[in-house]
């Protein structure tokens, strides 16, 4: 029995059906969060060890070395970077996608304990970790200004007060404060001064960590009371240190004030922030993997109020950059578009139909299959995102289609006088064969997709489940209710009173029905020309394939630009200090700008970093207020910022899409790596300097810095040993009086403070000055350095980095105008390989290039996976081998058509174009589906002739044919077309969509029935042959 029966037998019923989807899916909308795309974020760990003073190689040798070998330890780990600087080491571990972060960081907490007897002794604190991609751009930044208080205070009301406050809020994941440091008490020495009291520095560090203490005393109860003892053992300000006995010398007492400049100030002078040009602290708000922005973000905006009401008067917390205004306004674009789309697939309905009646029934069709996608979206847990509103877009000329198919086999039928009624039962009888076929093999198309891995297909997951939900809701929308609107709101042919508009279209329509019936006749009676095209279309893929730019993603107007600025090697902070300020001065100029913040030196805390580099975070105003991109506003700043002398900028455009974990200068990586840092010092220039050579790529940036300053003492051990001085002994010294050194902890109720010791700064600017350093030996006085050693100035890393355990350089690069990606790692390897790097040297491209890579090595068997999928699906319900061929052969000239759309329109090959190949794929073959189904029909049914059958299936199914292939193409029109927020992530898939559709429909419309024939020839010939050798045989039986 035809299951449409039913639901054409009980409107009530299927009325209520209809209804029940629609408000599950109106209900479910409201719920659904909204993310500028799918959650695609790897588990990412950042790790964190800080020794104030220690030099890069002796951060990397001891810290990140012993981490190291540990984290290797760990299941699923995918990259393992880090970076260590003066003072600082970071530690990247980024896992497969399966992990989920608890688990990652439940590990890697575990493996930081198992290495901690290996770090130094003299860490402050254990190593911290944080489950963000420090390389992700932040998600907020906020500026604390003050009309009265200094950075220290500002930066010690951020750390202390407003970032506990954010951090403890739903989604996220870290508070980076930057652009000065927590407040302290410091103490800059006298050396001379020591020395002529025969103190040492060693003594002075004792002295003030014994009389500032935060120990435990005890209590005593009686009876009735229980008391604690506490005392007056912690001191917090400068000016009760100065007056402390730090020694004694010819019988008197020396204070701390003799011999050092004792004030209140900040832990390390070499950081400072500004936004707009105005000393600022800044706070860096990124949110954890997998949480939603726009939900996070609500959070903390809501939170501020509160905050700020907290605050004194005189500070200021303001807003300075928000991504997601930009997510919300994209998503806001796609949600028009999606509108746009069923306006243009229900005019183009209308059109055809030239009935409000007619038209209404595919409208409906239309509005319950993407309305009651949005039950399963919520159910599956996606979001209102751009690929997932793209998908429905899209969608809405392929949900039409069945109900087209449905309801104008019904119309055909009412037209030669079939009552309503019956029509409804026999018309939908006669297509629910192709109904199915036609969106079995739609989703099948999406099976591929729904396996693909990495970022692409986490990405790419929610869009095809969500057209694949459509399309299948669609499918069962018209065969059920379509086909019961039909019968009860289509009036027979003899009630049907046609205007004139109706008649004069009706001609006109004739006509062309006329010119394809010539033109069709003449292609089956030259199959062979027909063929040919054919072939060449093949032909033409393959060439356009390598014609055609290729890319992963494209790239996006997000409304922020970040990047860093770096100076000479061994530039000094107040160097870079004062390059900051010039380069927001001229980036503030730019019209397109609305706010810039920045910050130079170490990244605050008592850690450390370069001090020849700092950061840099711009806020552009909204697309609708700016005459460029984001892309043009860079290429108006870049020649205005390299005038600036003293330092570099690098500077790209965010992107929602970030892969991998280290922060670069620049969008794409090249990795170095090799098992000595030697190799790596001769062969990174060289390519390096070759890459700054190519014109395809510019702002080429590396991370290797070997040319800075480093004074290199060396001792003659058996002289020292004379003077009872041991290594140990000299660097105490050393680190004590240059080291910035913390040599107490103050403790208070919301954080804890240092005491750091150091040098004066003003005996800090020559390295002359170590050869009248003292070192203080047990019982033997002091000894100048200068009378067992030698000081020589060389050249030491500013920098060491690692990947996988072993030494690494990344150059980092973005591209040139009007070069793709797949241009660039091509020319780079090319290069590589002609400069014969030596074996023990990788090179290998890193993050979204080598997610490029990967990308474009998985394309082929994605395209042979979703074509294998559809002719298994066609097999099945055809049962047969021959029929899906059929079909399979108009796909060529839709992936031909895409392709040249690319070109013309200077798009790239990247995966948002490569799913529009994909829904071409299932688009194409309705056209062929239509007609071969129609034509086994006459054959089987009515007897016909093969050739006959399929040229009556071509004229009866051309206007359905013509009817769907339009509204797919005017569906994916407004993508193709778009320019608001968000437009240059939507407008490749549109411009596939539009031109496949544009060239197939042309050239299948006679390819397919002159394919079927010669199938069918071919099959006859089969036949006569077997026959023939099946009577030649008979006799010899007999």
């Amino acid at each position: 029995m035809n299951i449409s029966s039913l639901f054409i037998r009980r409107p009530v019923a299927t009325t209520l059906m209809a209804m029940a989807i629609v408000i599950a899916g109106a209900i479910a909308f409201r719920q659904l969060p909204v993310a500028s795309l799918p959650q695609v974020d790897f588990a990412t760990i950042t790790v964190a060890a800080t020794l104030p003073g220690a030099s890069p190689e002796v951060m990397a040798s001891s810290i990140a070395t012993p981490l190291e070998r540990q984290f290797g330890h760990i299941a699923g780990v995918t990259q393992m970077t880090s970076s260590s600087t003066l003072g600082l080491t970071s530690v990247t571990l980024q896992f497969d996608l399966s992990r989920d972060v608890d688990g990652a960081a439940r590990d890697v907490e575990a493996a930081i304990n198992a290495a901690r007897t290996d770090l130094p002794a003299n860490l402050p604190s254990n190593p911290t970790y944080r489950k963000i991609n420090s390389a992700i751009a932040p998600m907020m930044v906020l500026s604390l200004t003050s009309d009265s208080a200094d950075r220290g205070r500002l930066y010690d009301l951020a750390s202390s007060v407003i970032s506990q406050k954010i951090a403890q809020l739903q989604g996220v994941g870290q508070v980076q404060v930057v652009g000065s440091s927590l407040p302290a008490v410091r103490v800059d020495l006298n050396p001379a001064q020591l020395n002529s009291y025969g103190i040492g520095v060693q003594n002075v560090a004792r002295a003030l960590s014994v009389q500032n203490s935060n120990r435990p005393k005890g209590g005593f109860s009686d009876d009735l009371t229980t008391s604690v003892i506490t005392a007056n053992d912690q001191i917090s300000r400068a000016q009760d240190y100065a007056p402390l006995v730090v020694g004694a010398s010819n019988g008197k007492v020396v204070r701390l004030r003799d011999v050092a400049h004792v004030y209140d100030s900040v832990q390390t002078l070499r950081s400072a922030g500004y936004v707009n040009g105005k000393p600022s602290v800044i706070l860096l708000v990124f949110r954890l993997p997998n949480a939603n922005v726009i939900d996070t973000v609500d959070r903390i905006k809501q939170a501020l109020p509160s905050i700020r009401a907290s605050m004194p008067a005189s500070d200021h917390l303001q807003l300075m950059l928000d991504t997601t205004t930009t997510i919300r306004s994209s998503v806001h674009e796609v949600e028009l578009t999606l509108v746009l789309s069923i306006v243009l697939v229900i005019g183009v309905v209308f059109v055809f139909l030239r009935s409000p009646g007619a038209t209404l029934i595919p409208g409906v069709a239309v509005a319950i299959s993407l309305i009651g996608t949005f039950a399963v979206m919520y159910l599956q847990g996606f979001t209102l995102d751009n690929l997932s509103l793209m998908a429905l877009a899209v969608s809405t000329g392929f949900v039409v289609d069945d109900a087209i198919v449905v309801m104008e086999n019904i119309t055909r039928l009412i037209e030669r006088g079939v009552p309503t009624m019956r029509a409804a039962f026999q018309g939908t009888q006669e297509v629910a064969f192709t109904v199915v076929a036609m969106s079995l093999s739609l989703i099948a198309v999406f099976v591929p997709i729904l396996f693909m891995g990495g970022v692409p297909g986490r990405l790419f997951h929610e869009f095809a489940y969500t057209l694949a939900t459509s399309v299948a809701i669609s499918m069962v929308v018209s065969l059920t209710v379509t086909p019961a609107m039909c019968a009860y709101l289509l009036k027979p042919a003899s009630d049907t009173q046609h205007g004139r508009l109706y008649r004069w279209s009706e001609r006109g329509f004739d006509h062309i029905l006329a010119a394809y019936r010539t033109t069709l006749g003449w292609a089956i009676q030259h199959p062979r020309t027909v063929i040919f095209s054919l072939v060449l279309t093949l032909v033409l893929n393959v060439v356009l394939a390598g014609i055609v730019q290729k890319g992963l993603f494209p790239q996006q107007d997000t409304g922020t630009i970040f990047g860093g600025f770096q100076g000479a090697q061994d530039a000094s902070f107040q160097s870079m200090n004062r390059s900051l300020l010039s380069i927001q001065s001229v980036i503030r100029q730019d019209p397109a700008v609305e706010n810039t913040a920045g910050f130079a030196g170490g990244q605050g805390g008592p850690g450390g970093g370069a001090s020849n580099a700092g950061f840099l975070f711009i806020t552009l105003k909204p697309r609708s207020e700016r005459d460029v991109s984001a892309a043009g506003v860079l290429d108006r700043l870049r020649p205005k910022l390299n005038a600036i002398s003293g330092a570099s900028t690098y500077l790209q455009a965010a992107q929602d899409i970030g892969v991998g974990g280290r922060q670069s200068n620049a969008q794409y990586q090249y990795q170095l790596s090799a098992d000595t840092v030697d190799a790596l010092s001769q062969w990174a220039p060289v390519l390096y300097h070759a890459m700054q050579k190519m014109p395809q790529i510019k702002d080429v940036t590396t991370d290797q810095q070997n040319n800075g300053l480093q004074a290199l003492i060396s001792y003659d051990r058996m002289t020292a040993a004379r003077f009872g001085i041991t290594p140990k002994l000299i660097d105490s010294a050393l680190y004590y009086e240059f080291g910035e050194s913390q040599v107490s902890t103050i403790y208070t109720s919301l954080n804890q403070y240092y005491v750091v010791m150091q040098a004066n700064p003003a005996l800090l600017q020559s390295p002359s000055t170590l050869q009248s350093t003292y070192v203080h030996a047990s019982g033997k006085g002091a000894v100048p350095l200068g009378a067992f050693s030698t000081t020589r100035v060389s050249t030491s890393p500013l920098s060491v980095n690692h990947s996988s355990f072993f030494p690494s350089v990344t150059i980092a690069f973005n591209l040139a105008p009007n070069v793709s990606l797949g241009e660039a790692t091509t020319l780079i390897t090319q290069m590589q390989q002609r400069l014969g790097t030596p074996a023990n040297i990788t090179a290998q491209f890193a993050g979204t290039a080598q997610a490029f890579q990967s990308s474009l090595a998985s394309e082929p068997y994605l395209i042979l996976g979703a074509l294998l999928a559809i002719y298994i699906v066609l097999g099945v319900l055809y049962e047969s081998l021959i029929h899906p061929v059929t079909i399979l052969t108009t796909l060529p000239s839709a992936s031909v058509g895409a392709m040249i759309a690319l070109i013309l329109f200077h798009s790239e090959l990247d995966v948002i174009s490569l799913i529009g190949i994909f829904l071409l794929i299932g688009i194409v073959k309705k056209n062929a589906i239509l007609m071969i189904d129609f034509a086994l029909q006459a054959e089987r049914v009515e007897g016909k002739s093969t050739e006959d059958a399929i040229f009556e299936a071509c004229m009866l199914r051309f206007r359905p044919i013509l009817m769907t292939t339009v509204a797919a193409a005017l569906g994916a029109l407004p993508l193709a077309i778009g320019h608001g927020t968000g437009s240059e992530l939507r407008r490749p898939l549109g411009i596939a969509i539009v031109g496949g559709l544009i060239f197939s429909q042309i050239l299948t419309l006679y390819t397919t029935p002159v394919i079927y024939l010669y199938f069918d020839r071919m099959r006859q010939r089969f036949n006569r042959r077997r026959q023939d050798r099946a009577g030649r045989n008979s006799p010899a039986q007999t």
